[in-house]
């Protein structure tokens, strides 16, 4: 939170001081990723970069490549407790994506949606997790 009380981008993600969080798309939100990275005490790192991430970010509007393929590249990148959080364009925004169309993408890739929030004036994120079942055959092991 800032001193002001109010909830930062990165206080509505769930993220923390010394994580460490993987970026994949091109759009995005500058703002929201100054906080993320004055919140983690480091840069967003690459979707290649050889670590796993406690986190990813999803940048994703409407006509980008295929949601579910992104997802499935997302979690590959993720750690044993990691979330990936899909960030798009509000409703009404130039790029809105339906949150059917998430939730599908999601469910192909063997994800689960757990919870959405604003996170800044224009731009939403859908939190979305493998499933505690899954993880027993996850690449994780």
């Amino acid at each position: 939170m800032t001193q002001s009380g109010t909830r930062t981008a990165a206080d509505r993600l769930e993220l923390e001081a010394g994580q460490f969080v993987k970026e994949i798309g091109e759009a995005g939100d500058d703002e929201v990723r100054d906080e993320v990275e004055a919140t983690i005490g480091d840069t967003l790192a690459p979707a290649d970069r050889e670590s796993t991430a406690d986190a990813v970010l999803v940048w994703f509007e409407d006509g980008d490549d295929d949601l579910a393929d992104t997802l499935v590249d997302a979690t590959a990148e993720l750690n044993e407790t990691g979330v990936i959080w899909v960030l798009t364009p509000k409703v009404g925004r130039s790029g809105y994506v339906e949150f059917a169309d998430i939730s599908e993408a999601a469910a192909v890739a063997g994800l689960s949606s757990t919870s959405g929030t604003p996170i800044s004036e224009d731009w939403a994120a859908t939190r979305l997790v493998v499933p505690k079942t899954d993880r027993r055959n996850s690449p994780f092991d």
